[in-house]
């Protein structure tokens, strides 16, 4: 789509902020208004329009995404949206730990253990640690406290938390970003562990760099957004 607008603007609308293009409010892809919580968040999706050059690309604005999907997609059922996520916490990636080589369940181990002790001391959700690839079964109890947490999020939160989750494979790692136990590089570097390594230890290729750079853009994009909800 060519641009068809001068300026972009965020606008204090009932409580909450509505982006406008020259002064026209801007609607989601389901026609629904694009309203926005935060002025920071509002001020960071207008600041995307005017970013944009002759042509409008939706690839360069993750935050108008997220935001658009927080309203299409979660609004009409974040208690649905938020049992999908919780689903991840049954076989989180933190969970399942390498048996050999020594060094590499080592570093899991100094990865991955405080980010376990996190949920058990901030949820009480005691997770069981496996070797292997093997399914472990974890306990009900626990994967419920865990689903309480997403469950208690907002529609834009939930928007945010689902590329967290979905890109870092554990719900644990999400929800420690969220609670600002660990920063967006941190919580990348905990769901690729075994990627650096073997990138480490075998080397990279150009394709395997490339992919993983478009899910560290994805995965700090949902990171700023859910940041801008505070």
């Amino acid at each position: 789509m060519k641009r068809f607008y001068a300026a972009a603007a965020a606008v204090p609308e009932g409580g909450g902020w509505r982006i406008a293009l020259d002064g026209r409010p801007v609607n989601t892809p389901k026609r629904a208004p694009l309203m926005l919580p935060t002025e920071a968040l509002a001020a960071a999706v207008a600041a995307e329009w005017d970013a944009q050059g002759a042509r409008i690309a939706p690839a360069s604005m993750p935050m108008t995404g997220l935001a658009n999907a927080a309203i299409d997609h979660v609004l009409p059922g974040p208690q649905a949206f938020a049992a999908r996520l919780a689903a991840y916490g049954e076989a989180d990636l933190v969970c399942y730990r390498a048996e050999a080589p020594a060094d590499l369940a080592a570093r899991q181990a100094a990865a991955w253990d405080p980010l376990v002790a996190f949920a058990r001391t901030r949820y009480d959700a005691a997770l069981r640690i496996t070797a292997g690839i093997t399914h472990v079964v974890q306990d009900a109890a626990a994967i419920e406290r865990l689903a309480a947490a997403l469950g208690a999020m907002d529609a834009y939160r939930l928007a945010a938390m689902h590329p967290l989750v979905t890109i870092s494979g554990s719900l644990v790692i999400a929800l420690a970003l969220a609670e600002g136990e660990i920063d967006a590089d941190a919580a990348f570097s905990a769901g690729h562990f075994d990627e650096f390594y073997q990138a480490e230890k075998w080397g990279d290729d150009s394709e395997a760099r490339a992919a993983r750079a478009g899910r560290r853009e994805s995965f700090g994009a949902a990171a700023r957004f859910l940041s801008l909800l505070s």
